[in-house]
């Protein structure tokens, strides 16, 4: 496969700039493999389609408010950070974007909050993911923490919105939201409610969760023609004992394990061993998914509608199928589904 055909037409008005008013009010196109056949539903519907003992299996990381806005040391120049990853607690080093990043040299300090109340000198320029900075902060790591992310702001994507609004704080997050550590939501569970969430466990279709902290990676270009020449950012992931074993006991007894989300997805695969089973294990992946790809753990999937010439809807369409995919994104621009973070939801069998 190649990346120019994972493009289709393209336009801002298919983005949601704004979520539901409910969560599970989005809309949820049914896209069934075995026949070609494609419905149009609610996504409060989803449950129709799965039984008692089936698992549906969530992404439980945490967005935390990475995006900063201060201004250079003596210039005053507006400098906004990104904060990717902490390096080092004792330390205070993070791995952060710097925009405009042509303006920020080795030794230059940078300010944040009324007052200067955060400083960070930059200490590293030639890590491919940007800057290291190193916070200057004489409290304790907890004081700190709490003082970095009070400076911080949800990390909504900018081809959202460029304005992010207080309920965003909120929205752009699931409501099992757990472990700290994305700067990118796993955009699939957003359309999850707790009364939702209640109508499955009446059904008693079942739940587990792992963690993978998605990062600014989900939306990097892809800049090779030749698709085995990408390579994905790593990212970090942790499949618990409890979870391997939830998963493959419903695959032993011949029930559904619905992946919810790419990030789930890529989770999952590269959690697997021989037979089709997942360990219990944690680390890095930079598994990248594409056309063709032989999926061994789950039976369906959830997604939003993915951009165009996007890692996500190259695995979306490895899974759903090449064909059957393009034609379903024809069909969902044609039927006025909305796209994207905020987006409506596709649901593979």
């Amino acid at each position: 496969m190649k990346l120019s055909q994972y493009g289709y037409e393209f336009s801002a008005d298919m983005l949601a700039k704004y979520p539901t008013d409910n969560r599970d009010d989005s809309r949820l196109m049914v896209l069934n493999r075995a026949d070609g056949t494609i419905e149009h539903r609610t996504f409060k519907d989803i449950i129709d389609y799965f039984d008692e003992k089936d698992l549906f299996v969530f992404n439980d990381t945490k967005v935390f408010p990475a995006r900063l806005r201060g201004n250079k040391e003596k210039t005053g120049a507006e400098i906004e950070i990104f904060l990717l990853r902490e390096l080092n607690q004792e330390l205070r080093l993070w791995d952060v974007l710097v925009d405009p990043a042509r303006k920020i040299r080795i030794g230059n300090k940078l300010y944040f909050g009324d007052d200067d109340m955060m400083g960070a000198e930059v200490i590293d320029n030639t890590t491919s993911r940007g800057r290291t900075l190193r916070f200057l902060y004489d409290g304790s790591y907890e004081e700190f923490k709490q003082a970095l992310y009070s400076l911080g702001e949800t990390p909504l994507p900018r081809w959202v919105r460029e304005q992010v609004e207080p309920e965003d704080s909120e929205r752009y997050q699931t409501i099992f939201a757990k472990n700290e550590g994305a700067v990118a939501a796993p955009t699939a569970g957003l359309h999850f409610s707790k009364h939702l969430l209640k109508r499955m466990e009446i059904r008693g279709i079942e739940s587990a969760f792992i963690t993978l902290h998605a990062g600014l990676g989900n939306f990097r270009t892809v800049d090779v023609e030749d698709l085995s020449k990408h390579k994905m950012d790593s990212e970090q992931y942790c499949v618990s004992a409890e979870a391997s074993e939830h998963v493959n006991q419903t695959k032993r007894d011949g029930h559904k394990v619905v992946a919810i989300g790419t990030t789930v997805m890529r989770t999952l695969e590269t959690a697997v061993s021989t037979g089709g089973m997942i360990t219990p294990q944690e680390g890095w992946t930079n598994k990248f998914i594409f056309c063709p790809y032989d999926f061994t753990v789950a039976n369906a999937m959830v997604s939003n509608f993915q951009l165009p010439y996007s890692t996500q809807l190259m695995m979306v369409a490895a899974f759903g199928g090449y064909d059957l995919v393009m034609n379903a994104y024809k069909i969902a621009k044609e039927e006025g589904y909305r796209f994207g973070t905020y987006g409506d939801a596709m649901l593979i069998l």
